[in-house]
């Protein structure tokens, strides 16, 4: 038997039953499937306000496959533009031994690992007001609402910067950080 293409696979076939095919006593997954299949219907009972009756009759399909034709749950999604309706599918997987089954498994997906936008300013080593090279170090505020505090006459060059920039953090270096807690007023080369 040929296995079933990936988007034809429900999710206890993705997970368990092509694993399980090979093992002599693969019908145990059929108390399994009966759980699962009972989780859905409630959990859509639940969801919709109705009855796991309900929700039964509502969602059984009957598919073809090379072991005749299988009862199972079925919700198919039209898509506009002449695109294939979505199709999701529980069960419809008979539940026997295979001897030449084939495990297909997926290869996992790998994250990305995308580093965080201070940490790349950061690395840039200078100082984000006077361009310093040395002693670098983050400005924090609470939030962005703390930089329009009122009767504030005119806001310095690192407030405009942080504002524009919507962050709440801004790097610079030891001297800078010090005239910005002292309120005295930073050199900036930034624009």
């Amino acid at each position: 038997m040929t296995t079933p293409k990936p988007a034809d696979r429900s999710y206890l076939d993705l997970a368990v039953a092509l694993y399980y095919l090979l093992a002599q006593d693969v019908f145990r997954l059929g108390r399994l499937r009966w759980v699962l299949e009972a989780s859905m219907l409630k959990t859509l009972a639940a969801k919709h306000k109705s009855s796991v009756r309900k929700m039964a009759r509502k969602y059984k399909a009957s598919i073809d496959t090379p072991d005749g034709p299988r009862t199972c749950f079925q919700v198919t999604v039209q898509r506009d533009r002449g695109r294939k309706p979505l199709v999701a599918r529980f069960g419809g997987i008979p539940l026997k031994r295979q001897r030449t089954a084939v495990i297909a498994d997926l290869k996992p997906i790998m994250a990305t690992v995308r580093r965080n936008e201070l940490i790349h300013r950061l690395l840039a080593g200078q100082c984000e007001l006077c361009e310093g090279r040395i002693g670098l170090q983050v400005h924090h505020i609470r939030k962005l609402a703390d930089l329009d505090k009122p009767g504030r006459p005119e806001r310095p060059s690192w407030v405009h910067l942080m504002a524009k920039r919507r962050r709440k953090t801004l790097v610079v270096c030891e001297t800078c950080h010090q005239d910005i807690h002292a309120g005295r007023a930073t050199a900036t080369t930034r624009k």
